[in-house]
């Protein structure tokens, strides 16, 4: 899980490239599900939830350069 501090130091690029990363997790994962290969059905809302913190941090990146 990716922590708030981790998060603001890292640059746009390499958010971007974590979100990547992140959504082909998710992408597998509901293959997996799909597949009946999941055991745990949580790691698709937590994969989401990181998609979601890491979105937030690269946005509130993209305002603080416009000011």
């Amino acid at each position: 899980m990716a922590k708030k501090k981790d998060l603001t130091t890292k640059t746009e690029s390499e958010l971007q490239k974590v979100i990547r990363e992140k959504r082909l997790a998710l992408r597998d994962f509901y293959f997996d599900l799909a597949g009946g290969k999941v055991t745990n059905v949580k790691k698709g809302k937590n994969i989401k939830k990181e998609v979601a913190r890491i979105m937030t941090a690269w946005r509130k990146k993209e305002l603080m350069e416009n000011k």
